[in-house]
């Protein structure tokens, strides 16, 4: 196939069909710059060369009742993770200074858990109205399952964005968790955009899933208008579910990548977990696909470093973008 055929058409104002999508997932590894080409055109013509760093601050940390395989701050592991309760509105302000300070145009707030308690969500909308007040930031959180009252209640304290992860299509779900449905997270994502926040939606490549479940989620993350798409890339964690599972090749993740793109060609799309750890050197590249990436680490897990992020960003011919260019 000719992978630009397909650039041409998603420019065009057409959907490529899941043929075309399997076909990218099953191209040769002599045909990756091709495919990377051809992603690349649809995030240059939205996105042009600018890159969008977010920063992640765990909140609150283990102890969670749910079973996710890939997770490794659930109570039924035993992963050695740091477990601690909701951290205070003042340690989570100053988070977003830090984030602030290294151009990130994003502060992500996360705690572990299938719900938050009520009290923990009014002490994060007592701190994002102070962020608010106080630093040109935009804020995301993900506090597990909610419903329309919480997120209105996260609105009206200012939130812009929250994440919830669809982690993988809909018949592969039970697979990766049996304590919540896949109906639940979908609940939970329609509950977002009916409040008016942004839908940050995503998920995890490398669990096991077919390629079939690939391109499931990519469409149902199309049908659901996620305004961002997180995709993280399996890194096992010790102690998780799948600790024993292999890290997919780098070639493998960017074709994913790049079906993603094209699938969803004008949605923010970030390499998120595991980019240093499935991609290694070749992590530059995730670059001509997606247009945004986490910086300094992750929940549980350390990035390769805010230094080494910016250098690799402008020595592949990108532009940080910051909060002066999103207003």
């Amino acid at each position: 196939m000719k992978w630009h055929s397909l650039s041409k058409k998603v420019l065009g104002g057409k959907v490529i069909e899941r043929g075309e999508a399997r076909a990218l997932l099953e191209s040769s590894d002599d045909e990756l710059f091709e495919v990377l080409q051809a992603s690349f055109e649809v995030r240059r013509h939205y996105f042009g060369r600018d890159v969008r760093l977010h920063v992640i601050r765990n909140v609150k940390s283990g102890n969670c009742s749910e079973d996710c395989g890939f997770c490794s701050q659930t109570a039924k592991t035993n992963s050695r993770i740091p477990r601690y309760t909701v951290q205070t509105v003042e340690e989570i302000v100053e988070g977003a200074r830090e984030a602030h300070r290294m151009k990130a145009v994003r502060y992500c707030i996360v705690a572990s858990g299938r719900t938050t308690p009520a009290e923990e969500i009014k002490l994060i909308c007592e701190a994002v109205q102070q962020i608010k007040l106080e630093i040109p930031i935009m804020t995301c959180t993900s506090l597990g399952l909610i419903g329309l009252k919480e997120a209105e209640q996260l609105k009206k304290a200012g939130l812009d964005r929250y994440n919830h992860n669809l982690e993988t299509s809909e018949r592969f779900f039970p697979s990766i968790c049996t304590t919540h449905r896949y109906v639940d997270r979908l609940s939970t994502a329609k509950a977002l955009k009916k409040a008016g926040l942004e839908l940050c939606c995503g998920g995890i490549i490398g669990q096991g899933e077919s390629l079939e479940d690939r391109i499931d989620l990519a469409f149902a993350l199309r049908e659901l208008k996620a305004d961002s798409i997180p995709l993280n890339f399996l890194d096992p964690r010790p102690g998780s579910k799948f600790e024993t599972c292999k890290r997919i090749q780098p070639a493998e993740a960017l074709r994913s990548l790049a079906m993603f793109r094209l699938v969803n060609p004008d949605h923010e799309i970030r390499a998120a977990g595991g980019r240093e750890a499935c991609l290694g050197a070749m992590q530059v590249l995730a670059l001509f696909v997606a247009d945004s990436m986490f910086t300094i680490g992750y929940l549980t897990t350390e990035g390769q470093g805010y230094q080494t992020d910016i250098a690799m960003i402008q020595a592949a011919g990108f532009r940080v973008t910051d909060m002066t260019d999103v207003g």
